[in-house]
Parts: C-alpha cells; sequence; structure tokens
C-alpha cells in the first residue's frame, strides 16, 4: 500500500489572531487547542518555542495549549506581549512555525563547563536573545553561568558591547554628553528627577532614561510618569533633548539595549548578584543613549544593594575600567545606603517630595535635597561646567534661584505636558509602640509595605516614612503612613508592616 505524504501547512484552513488579554508581563506567549491541526503537523507540545508572523512581523513565542471550549480549531490567541510585537486585530491570519535553532547556546554550556565567553560567542548570545529566540530557561542558565564572579574584564566588555550592538544608539551634536546612574536598592531615591533639571539648566547635555519597577515599589520612569509622560519614541526623545538639554523617558520605549531589558526580566526574580551582568547592563544603556562620561551611584549599607564599602569598591573598579575600553569616562560615587531618602516611597509620593524640592518648598525633605545636590555637582564637574569642588556650589545656585524647577517645567511640557500626581483613597498609620530612638531601617521590608500597598502598579499607593535614623518618638507616634487605593491593598500592607519586628527598630 502507498503511503500518502503528509499535506504541506498551507493546504489547512488558516490560522487566524485571537487578542485574549491575558498580562504575560514582557514574555510572549500563544495559545492554540488541544488537536489543532498545525500544532499534530509541526509536532508542537505544550512549552514549544514557536515563530509566529502577521504579514512581515514576527515574534518567537512560548505555546500553551488550551482545551476546546477555550479557544477555537483554527485560532491562535495571543498574549498581550505577544499582541504588542504583532498588531493586528481579531480575524487578522497569521502562519506559526519552528523557529530557527539557538546555536549560540552551544556557548553557554561551553561558559557553564568552564570556558570563557569569546566577543564571536557573546555577539551569537545576545542577538538570539534580543530575536526571541531564548526560552526563559535558557536565559536563566546564561545568568546562573554569568553571576558571582564568573565573567572577567575581557567577557564584560564584550558583553556590553554587543548589547550596545544589538539595539538602537543615539548620537548627539555635542563634545560633552552627560549621565548620572544609581545601583539602585535605596526607596524613595530620586534624584535623577532633581539632577537632570539641575544639569540641563546649566547647559550640559544630559539625555536620561531610567527603567521602570521590578522589584522595587518605584523607578524613576514610574515617578517621572505621574509628572509627564515618558514612553517617548526616539524622534521625540530626541527633539525633548536638542530643545531642552535633558530628558527623563522610560528606557523600554526607545529600544536601547533590548537584550538587557530581557535578562533584566529573568534575573530580579532569581535574585543572583552578578557584578558582571550589572556593569553591561548599565553601560550598554548610557552609551546606546549617546553618553560619554557618566556618575554612577553606589549606595552602601546593610539592607542595600551594595552592603560594603570594600564591595562597593569592586564595583566602582570595574565600571570605571570597562567603561574605559568602550570609550565611556565613568566616576563614581559612594553614598549613604543605610536608609530611604526622602518620605515618599511609591512612584506619586516621591514625585511630591522631587516637587517639593524644586520649588524649595518650606519641610522639603532635606536628605532628598542633599543627595541631589552632591550628585549634580558631581555631574557638573564631570561635564566640564563647573571646576573640581565648585559644582555643588553651582548646583545649589541654579536649585535656589528657580532655574531647575523652570527647567524641570520645560521638559515636562516637551515630553507632552506636566501632571498633577494622584491621591491615594485611603491610608493608615503604623505608630511606634514605645519610646526611644531610630536605630535601624529595613530598606527592603519597608519596600515591601511599599508593594503590597499597590506600588507601582496604583501610582498613588505605597509608604509615606516618618522615622528616619536618630529620631526619637514617643509610643503612639507615627513611624510611616501607608497609601492605598483599595480597602484590600491597605489591610494587607497593614498586616505585613505590624508583623515586622525589625521593620523600624527603636531602641530605649
Amino acid at each position: 500500500m502507498t503511503r500518502q505524504a503528509p499535506l504541506p501547512a498551507t493546504a489547512f484552513a488558516p490560522l487566524t489572531l485571537r487578542r485574549l488579554g491575558i498580562d504575560t508581563r514582557d514574555e510572549p506567549v500563544v495559545y492554540m487547542r488541544r488537536g489543532c491541526h498545525v500544532c499534530k503537523f509541526e509536532g508542537f507540545e505544550a512549552k514549544s518555542r514557536v515563530e509566529v508572523w502577521r504579514g512581515g512581523r514576527r515574534v518567537v513565542a512560548t505555546l500553551h495549549v488550551m482545551e476546546p471550549s477555550l479557544i477555537g480549531l483554527h485560532e491562535v490567541g495571543l498574549s498581550e506581549a505577544a499582541w504588542r510585537a504583532l498588531g493586528g486585530a481579531d480575524g487578522d491570519q497569521l502562519r506559526v512555525a519552528h523557529p530557527a535553532p539557538t546555536r549560540s547556546f552551544s556557548a553557554v554550556r561551553a561558559k557553564i563547563f568552564g570556558s570563557p565567553l569569546t566577543p564571536e560567542g557573546v555577539a551569537g548570545i545576545v542577538g538570539d536573545i534580543v530575536a526571541g529566540r531564548y526560552r526563559d530557561i535558557e536565559l536563566a542558565a546564561l545568568i546562573t553561568a554569568c553571576s558571582g564572579a564568573r565573567l572577567d574584564l575581557a567577557e564584560m566588555v564584550a558583553l556590553t558591547g554587543a548589547m550596545i550592538d544589538a539595539g538602537q544608539r543615539l548620537r548627539w551634536n555635542a563634545d560633552i554628553v552627560v549621565d548620572k546612574h544609581c545601583v539602585g536598592g535605596l526607596p524613595g531615591n530620586r534624584t535623577t528627577l532633581l539632577v537632570v533639571p539641575i544639569v540641563a539648566a546649566c547647559g550640559l547635555l544630559i539625555p536620561k532614561t531610567s527603567s521602570r519597577a521590578i522589584t522595587s515599589p518605584a523607578g524613576s520612569a514610574d515617578t517621572m510618569e505621574t509628572l509627564a509622560p515618558v514612553r517617548l519614541d526616539l524622534a521625540t526623545m530626541r527633539r525633548v533633548v536638542e530643545r531642552e538639554s535633558g530628558c527623563i523617558v522610560w528606557g523600554g520605549a526607545v529600544n536601547l539595549s533590548p537584550a538587557d531589558d530581557l535578562l533584566i526580566r529573568v534575573e530580579r526574580p532569581l535574585d543572583l548578584d552578578s557584578d558582571g551582568l550589572l556593569v553591561a547592563s548599565v553601560l550598554s544603556k548610557k552609551i546606546a543613549a549617546g553618553s560619554n562620561r557618566v556618575l554612577i551611584d553606589l549606595p552602601v549599607g546593610d539592607s542595600a544593594k551594595i552592603r560594603s564599602p570594600e564591595a562597593a569598591a569592586a564595583l566602582g573598579a570595574k565600571l570605571v575600567t570597562v567603561g574605559a575600553a568602550l570609550g565611556l569616562a565613568v566616576r563614581t560615587i559612594v553614598t549613604d545606603g543605610s536608609q530611604p531618602v526622602g518620605r515618599g516611597i511609591g512612584p506619586a509620593l516621591e514625585a511630591f517630595d522631587v516637587l517639593a524640592v524644586l520649588q524649595n518648598a518650606p519641610g522639603a525633605p532635606d536628605d532628598l535635597r542633599q543627595r541631589a545636590l552632591t550628585l549634580a555637582g558631581a555631574v557638573l564637574e564631570l561635564g566640564g561646567r563647573a571646576a573640581p569642588g565648585a559644582g555643588r556650589m553651582l548646583a545649589q545656585q541654579v536649585l535656589d534661584n528657580g532655574s531647575a524647577w523652570r527647567k524641570f517645567e520645560a521638559i515636562c511640557e516637551a515630553q507632552g505636558g506636566m501632571r498633577v500626581p494622584p491621591r491615594a483613597r485611603h491610608t493608615h498609620d503604623i505608630c511606634a509602640r514605645q519610646s526611644g530612638r531610630v536605630v535601624a531601617v529595613d530598606n527592603r521590608r519597608l519596600a515591601g509595605v511599599a508593594k503590597l500597598a499597590g506600588a507601582p502598579k496604583s501610582p498613588a499607593a505605597g509608604v509615606a516614612f516618618h522615622a528616619p535614623l536618630g529620631t526619637e518618638v514617643a509610643p503612639g507616634q507615627s513611624l510611616l503612613t501607608i497609601h492605598a487605593d483599595s480597602p484590600g491593598e491597605l489591610a494587607h500592607a497593614r498586616a505585613y508592616a505590624e508583623a515586622q519586628a525589625q521593620l523600624i527598630s527603636i531602641q530605649d
């Protein structure tokens, strides 16, 4: 008996798009019905990697298989991340196939077994990551292989360069382009929104791309978004910077070092400490944004990301060396990471702190003001706008005379118009149970309270912090105020805060 040749996929009824509205964050996921003819023909199974095309647009996604009652036989359901990549409307025709093999993963395997990453190997890895060919489990293997002290300086240089080359790169009509970055781990540390207008008001170019929160209550982009639009394309970002000398935009919208965004999505939940990946992450985005001089803030504290001066010195040396290899002048500055900065923890609450400092309002958080002046002064010196030792004084003049506030208003207007930050509908005070002096604050647990309250997804949610180190408190005195938009979130945050004996430590 002669065996009939299998029908080509084009012989089947076409598959059609169905937008399901499922939030899978940044991971593209597609959904097909169990028993779908294309699944059978191609041999797809649950968790297979598939390549989906709509016209000339494509995405590599993870397949989830659904029961017949949930999706049509000839439909492909798209998660929101997959839909953003493909666009289109329900009923559009889609083509689904196996993606090209991920050949670069052999370099990852070699690294796992102790071989160094070569520039060619790194370029292949980063190219495949950006093309969407790496599954989360493969990204996790790469991150693990690069964690700890497993990347040497040559590998860091190669990885940083490959991450720059994989995305778009801005170039500016200026000899000096400055930037500022903080490695994070400190709630409320929104100095970026103060440093940028101070530096831009002094005439230096500072095109700041900032991140959204991943595991924190707010990123700089989240806070800025309560004050002005941050989802700008490259052309709009360029116009803002050329007009106002600075901007504060969300880096995820401008495709600078896109491999970094994909690595961070998997790296943060793993909570692995990796100087090498941090160096590549920070420097690739600075160079891609067109900066050639950058100041990097390294907060050090028992519950900050960097726990000791020795660790800060080691990380700082790597940042400086790798930056120099790629034509970027890096200066690092070690700052106090023992407690939150300012009063607000959460997008809108941090925005109110920023506005108070910019407007020189009575009662504005002085620790935020002083930290911002120190950092802005260092950037002004790095950019040649002030002599060594004179930058802080210039920064203070620009802040005190209102120039920084006017520049911030102008940047917000150029980015699409200034907004009024929202306020939460519900609040609750967490009060001291004894008298004494505040001797320790747990940054991570305090950030946890703000996240349980709804930050950053609810921009008005978070924590107002009232008890910095050294504060003398009495029983019943408010240590912090929880802000939430729903009673349920307020209750969750309150229960967690009240159960944390070490959240704010008080001694007689």
